[in-house]
């Protein structure tokens, strides 16, 4: 328990524990009524909330912000000012160690646990038109707010990293994500719909938080490979733990046993937060300079204090111009809006298009799981092209197996039968390449004048992309599986010979090149 102690050491501990103590009885509080609705096959629609439902709602927003206070750390303000002026990373040369390859274990747990809540998005999607007898496009208010949630989140995420620290916002989404499990006891939509937004604000800011705590801790010359290793993993092992329990449990218990599999999921998450070291810079910050050295010393890891000139002109931001900028940023920004109209839109209504086509929700959710299996060791394929190969052509390589599938899965519609294995297996495949891919390449694609708001453009894309394709869906459009699919190729072929245009390797590159020779911060030794 020491790294968990040393992330409260200056904060209030009691309010943490407490705040977990109060928000895991306020789920609990809602168990019995899961309970009773048994005999009902689990159905709750139209029954009355309870007192004890109803204090346990209390107790979850009342734990949600005693935990936030707890891990809330003292004088931020010094602390934020001293941030900007520190950057840590270890050198370009220093080789993998236990530590390294520990956390990135961790944090590939942590990124599951978290992908699995908006991929169950789309196997509770059956349940519910089914439960609440409403039409496929009322239902897709549910992935429309949770996606709007995770978009709250990306942006209120970013900015809790900095005041809590990347270790303690990564406990306060846990502590959240615990809370929003009460969504499977809601017996309205409506309360679906909000528990869902806030699912989607726990979850928005994990993938960031996760990318900025490794980019700190891993040597430049693993950076690339690790980040898309993590992600892709995370991703794939989030939609096969969804799909998974989904073909265990909801045969058994229904749709919302996958939203109350939070609480156990949400607890793991903050007990692993035992294995996720506090952000070395965030301690220099605050001050806490033995406790960085012990750290920077586990990861081999260096800090420097940055000396612009003293007008500020190194600040200033700079406006992205040139064709060839322009170029890339569009191509990535398209990448990233198919990757949203197939993750958020064709594979989130894939279990209920199979299910309408006369399979189970039990067989229906194990061949999804089947397909996630099978994507899964693609991901070291990825990492290795990826640090290997050539930046720029894997991630045209994981778009052009997008496209395959889309393909496959154009044919499969149009056969009329088959097994979905291999075509959702491709999609799987090439999309979780994407987005593995996608956002490393990018931060390695901009001038560091404009790479934090490009890749923070891009990033909002992939959300876009999930938005627009419910927004079609709320506004009335039902397509089959056969016409989304080809209504989705357009982008993602047009991403594809973009990115072939104007894409640049960066495998090997020094990213200071990118920059203005006056551009760059002077470092300065701590």
């Amino acid at each position: 328990m020491g790294s968990m102690k040393s992330t409260l050491s200056d904060r209030h501990v009691w309010a943490f524990v407490a705040g977990c103590i109060a928000v895991t009885l306020g789920v609990c509080a809602h168990l019995p009524m899961f309970a009773m609705a048994r005999a009902m096959n689990y159905q709750l629609v139209g029954m009355p909330m309870d007192n004890m439902m109803l204090f346990g709602m209390v107790l979850i927003v009342l734990g949600t912000m005693l935990a936030a206070y707890g891990l809330l750390p003292r004088n931020v303000t010094a602390q934020r000012e001293n941030a900007a002026r520190i950057e840590v990373a270890a050198p370009e040369d220093a080789h993998l160690g236990p530590a390294h390859w520990s956390l990135m274990a961790v944090l590939t747990l942590a990124l599951v646990i978290d992908v699995m809540k908006p991929a169950s998005l789309g196997f509770t999607v059956p349940g519910m038109i089914s439960e609440y007898g409403v039409p496929k496009k009322t239902v897709s208010l549910v992935p429309f707010f949770a996606l709007a949630g995770t978009v709250t989140g990306s942006v209120l995420w970013g900015w809790i990293a900095d005041v809590y620290g990347r270790k303690a916002s990564i406990l306060l989404s846990a502590v959240m994500f615990v809370g929003t499990s009460i969504c499977g006891a809601m017996p309205s939509l409506e309360w679906n719909i909000a528990m869902c937004f806030m699912m989607g604000a726990a979850a928005g800011g994990m993938l960031p938080v996760t990318y900025a705590l490794l980019a700190e801790m891993m040597p430049n010359r693993h950076r690339g490979w690790s980040l898309v290793l993590v992600g892709g993993l995370g991703a794939v092992g989030g939609y096969f733990a969804a799909s998974g329990m989904s073909a265990l449990l909801q045969p058994i218990f229904g749709w919302r046993i996958l939203w109350l599999a939070n609480l156990p999921t949400g607890l793991t998450l903050v007990l692993l937060g035992v294995f996720i070291p506090e952000s070395a810079k965030f301690l220099l910050a605050r001050g806490r300079v033995e406790e960085a050295e012990a750290v920077m010393r586990r990861f081999g890891a260096k800090a420097r204090r940055t000396q612009g000139p003293a007008d500020g002109a190194a600040r200033e931001s700079h406006a992205l111009v040139g064709f060839q900028l322009y170029g890339k940023l569009a191509a990535l920004s398209i990448c990233a809006l198919s990757w949203g109209l197939i993750n958020f839109g064709l594979l989130l209504w894939l279990p209920a298009d199979l299910v309408a086509k006369g399979y189970s929700v039990g067989v229906s959710s194990r061949l999804l799981a089947e397909s996630a299996l099978i994507a899964f060791p693609t991901v070291f394929v990825a990492a290795l092209l990826y640090s290997r190969w050539s930046t720029k052509w894997a991630l045209t390589s994981m778009i052009v197996l997008t496209l395959l599938g889309l393909l496959l899965v154009l044919r499969l519609e149009l056969a009329g039968g088959g097994s979905p294995v291999l075509p959702v297996a491709l999609l799987i495949v090439g999309t979780n390449g994407i987005i593995a891919i996608v956002l490393p390449y990018t931060a390695e694609s901009f001038p560091l004048k404009v790479r934090g708001r490009a890749t923070g453009w891009v990033a909002a894309w992939t959300k876009g992309g999930g938005l627009l394709a419910q927004g079609l869906t709320i506004s009335g459009i039902a397509l089959s599986m056969g016409a989304s699919s080809l209504l989705v190729m357009v982008p993602t072929a047009l991403s594809l010979f973009l990115v072939a245009w104007f894409g640049k390797e960066t495998r090997g590159r020094d990213l200071r090149d990118l920059d203005e020779d006056g551009g760059r911060a002077s470092p300065v030794p701590l």
